[in-house]
C-alpha cells in the first residue's frame, strides 16, 4: 500500500509520525494487535531472544510495556538494558524499528496498570512465574482457581515481581514498503540536541 501521510522529513516529529501511524493501524482491517511490538534481548551469556508484547503507552519519554521481571526478557533486560522492538503492520506495508534503553517504570505506573487489567488477567499474572517450566496445563488451572478462592471478594496485588518497562528510544526508523522493493526508510536519531534525520537506502 502507498504511504498517504504527509512526507517524512528532517521537520517531523518521530512521536507525531509513530501516532498517525498507530492511528492508521488501529483503523485498518486485518489488523487484530496494533499495539504488538516485538522486543529482542541479550541475555548474559550473548544469545539472543525474541518475543510479542503488548505496547501499552508512549510519549515523548518512550515506549511503555508490562511483564513479570523474572521472566526471560526481565532477566535479559536485567543484564543488557539495550533492547530493539519492531512494530509490523502487514495491510498497511509499513514496520517501526525502535532501539534504546530499558528501565523499569515506577512502582506507582506499575500498580496503577495493574489495576486497570481484567481480574482474569490479574490472576493469571498473579500466579505466573513466567519462563519456568511447568508440568501441565492441569498444574496452571489449579493454581489459578486456588488464587481465584484466596481472593475472593478482595482485590488481587500488584506482585513486587510485576511491572512496566520503559524503552527510552536512541534510534526511531520508519520503513515504508514498495511494490518494486525501491523502500522508503526513515531514521531519526536522538542525541543531547534533540533528534537529527536521515534518509536510508533501501
Amino acid at each position: 500500500m502507498q504511504d498517504t501521510l504527509q512526507e517524512i522529513g528532517p521537520d517531523s516529529k518521530p512521536l507525531t509520525i509513530f501516532e498517525e501511524w498507530m492511528a492508521s493501524a488501529k483503523a485498518t482491517p486485518g489488523i487484530r494487535e496494533p499495539t504488538a511490538v516485538n522486543v529482542a534481548t541479550v541475555a548474559s551469556d550473548g544469545e539472543v531472544h525474541s518475543r510479542v508484547v503488548l505496547c501499552k503507552k508512549w510519549s515523548e519519554e518512550g515506549f511503555v510495556f508490562y511483564s513479570n521481571y523474572r521472566s526471560r526478557k526481565g532477566l535479559d533486560l536485567a543484564a543488557h538494558a539495550q533492547t530493539a522492538l519492531l512494530f509490523y503492520f502487514d495491510p498497511l506495508f509499513r514496520q517501526i524499528k525502535i532501539s534504546g534503553k530499558a528501565e523499569k517504570t515506577s512502582r506507582q505506573d506499575s500498580e496503577n496498570y495493574w489495576r486497570s487489567r481484567p481480574r482474569e488477567s490479574q490472576l493469571s499474572q498473579y500466579i505466573s512465574n513466567q519462563s519456568a517450566p511447568v508440568d501441565s496445563r492441569q498444574e496452571l488451572e489449579d493454581q489459578w482457581h486456588a488464587a481465584e478462592q484466596k481472593f475472593t471478594g478482595r482485590d488481587i496485588p500488584c506482585p513486587e515481581h510485576w511491572g512496566g518497562y520503559l524503552i527510552r528510544p536512541r534510534t526511531i526508523e520508519f520503513w515504508i514498503g514498495r511494490p518494486n522493493r525501491l523502500h522508503d526508510t526513515f531514521e531519526f536519531e536522538k542525541d543531547q540536541a534533540g533528534w537529527t534525520f536521515r534518509r536510508l537506502s533501501p
